[in-house]
């Protein structure tokens, strides 16, 4: 008489498994399958959203400590730090109030010397070109400061004269250390400026 080789119980067929462990050994056949299909990773389309989002929190971060480092006050301004999980939430959501959240600089940085203020918001291209159509629509705080990191370059434009038909290009010498108002020790930009090349030079 034939044996499972399972469980030892009878079978129809030598070396073959019972009826209950066969379908035993199905299901878990199915299961494994299933735990496959559902370890895809992540969209394409929510590959590139974590993808570009954590290119920008780079970039803000080293702006952050380039600030810091020349004894600014710096505070995290924008959605993602006033109100911690909101992007998440306005994926894909279109209202009046989401696009105000959404538009709120990323940082308000104060000169300790001065004691002016003034809004900062950070943006990462690869290309290192930035003109008013990159700027949200009816973009409301048009006393800020458009931060261009790049691989290669750290540059600054206010949102008035990107109003004026000015830009950021390849090869515009509006670099962040250029800026009279905030008085800023070029060396400290260049340390800075390297660190971006360290961390974008294969984006």
């Amino acid at each position: 008489m034939a044996e499972c080789i399972e469980c030892g119980e009878y079978t129809k067929f030598e070396g073959g498994l019972c009826y209950p462990c066969y379908k035993n050994q199905n299901i878990s056949k199915t299961q494994e399958e299933k735990d496959d299909s559902e370890k895809k990773g992540l969209s394409d389309k929510d590959f590139n959203y974590r993808y570009g989002m954590i290119k920008g929190r780079i970039a803000e971060t080293l702006i952050q400590e380039l600030f810091l480092s020349l004894d600014y006050n710096v505070f995290r301004y924008g959605m993602e730090n006033t109100i911690p999980g909101i992007m998440e939430l306005l994926k894909g959501v279109r209202s009046d109030v989401a696009q105000e959240i959404r538009r709120m600089p990323d940082f308000v940085i104060q000169d300790q010397r001065s004691k002016a203020v003034y809004f900062l918001e950070v943006k990462f291209r690869a290309s290192g070109e930035f003109k008013l159509k990159d700027l949200p629509e009816n973009y409301p705080y048009e006393n800020a400061y458009i931060i261009l990191v790049s691989k290669k370059h750290i540059k600054c434009i206010t949102v008035t004269e990107l109003m004026e038909g000015k830009e950021i290009t390849a090869n515009s010498k509006n670099y962040l250390g250029s800026r009279k108002e905030f008085d800023l020790d070029k060396k400290v930009i260049i340390d800075f400026c390297n660190f971006a090349v360290q961390f974008f030079e294969n984006v």
